[in-house]
């Protein structure tokens, strides 16, 4: 699970957009920092189930535990006997093994290439058809845009932000 301080940020600012700075900065300390014990109490729990794996104890019983201990905030069952069933097959991390899975390859310098030059033919190109031709997501055509390419919408024409005599 990669939890980031900048996901926090960046969804913190979206909804509470319209407080004070200092409200912000506020809220996202306490939403961060339960977000952040959250998962030490996560890490905590496996550790607690590897101990109970140790001493023999099955999937029910150490998920009663558990929920003797934490209450509400106790692991579900599935997930606690998923974890036993990890530590008795002999593993020994608490911790998430990385995720195998499609790396990050959408935003590439060939793919922002061909999307300035789509833009240069027509700038009046919408998001999802640009993610369609280059074969893209929606999300990561749009980051190539204002992002990469520093460009934003008006009239429903895509314009550098930086207006000039050009």
């Amino acid at each position: 699970m990669a939890l980031t301080y900048q996901c926090f940020t960046a969804v913190l600012l979206l909804i509470y957009g319209s407080l004070f700075l200092s409200g912000i900065y506020y809220c996202l300390r306490v939403f961060w920092c339960a977000a952040a014990r959250m998962l030490e109490l996560e890490f905590e729990q496996r550790t607690n189930i590897k101990f109970l794996v140790k001493l023999g104890k099955s999937g029910n019983e150490s998920g009663e535990m558990l929920v003797q201990v934490y209450g509400v905030n106790a692991m579900k069952k599935t997930a606690v006997c998923k974890w036993v069933k990890r530590f008795a097959e002999g593993r020994e991390s608490v911790t998430d093994e990385e995720r195998s899975g499609r790396p990050a390859t959408s935003r590439t310098e060939d793919n922002i290439a061909k999307i300035r030059q789509m833009l240069s033919e027509n700038r009046r190109l919408t998001v999802r058809s640009i993610a369609e031709q280059v074969n893209i997501d929606k999300g990561t055509a749009r980051k190539i845009l204002t992002e990469d390419l520093d460009m934003r919408k008006v009239c429903a024409k895509l314009v550098p932000k930086e207006l000039t005599e050009k």
